[in-house]
């Protein structure tokens, strides 16, 4: 018969002592259920079929990007690095999509999240030839509303702005293609 450390002590006489890998992980469980318990804040964590929380950020041109006035239109939000490999790879992509169906409606903007100067934003910007609006979140209240945890991350939204996709990393132009075309006039 196979008998526990605890059930060996205990038939012996001699005291238990649990060992390092115990305290070890009962600490790391106490760690875990303190940092789950909630600091007063009751933030949902956004799904596909949520409504977009609405924002408003200036460009790197000046001008004004309201989510709220594209309603009825396809929105995809690009929470991007300018150093990241995805980024570049499919920034193209979205580039054609914007140039395509930017008169059918499709609005696409790239938003920075970690405050990289604009001097930077800018020349990524037309390193890539990108014609759609490129803005800065400074705060971080954009991404924390869509509780962008890592980067690059997209956002795809239907025309009533519910949320169809969260993207993680790149982005193909079939994947792209798959969610707009309910949307837009593919042929």
């Amino acid at each position: 018969m196979v008998r526990t450390r605890f059930e060996r002590c205990y038939l012996s006489g001699k005291n238990f002592y649990p060992g390092k890998n115990f305290w070890f992980v009962l600490a790391l469980m106490l760690v875990c259920l303190l940092g789950s318990c909630s600091s007063g804040e009751n933030k949902a964590i956004l799904k596909v079929g949520d409504q977009a929380p609405d924002f408003t950020v200036t460009d790197l041109d000046g001008k004004v990007f309201s989510l709220s006035k594209s309603l009825g239109s396809p929105v995809v939000l690009r929470f991007f690095l300018t150093d990241c490999k995805f980024c570049r790879a499919d920034t193209p992509v979205f580039n054609e999509y914007y140039k395509r169906f930017h008169a059918k409606g499709l609005r696409i903007i790239y938003i920075d999240t970690l405050g990289v100067n604009n001097r930077e934003l800018d020349s990524f910007r037309r390193e890539l030839a990108i014609a759609f609006p490129v803005a800065s979140d400074t705060s971080g209240k954009i991404a924390a509303a869509y509780s962008v945890k890592a980067l690059p991350q997209t956002v795809v939204l239907d025309p009533q702005h519910k949320i169809i996709a969260a993207i993680l990393g790149g982005v193909s132009e079939a994947e792209l293609k798959h969610l707009l075309s309910p949307y837009l006039p593919f042929k």
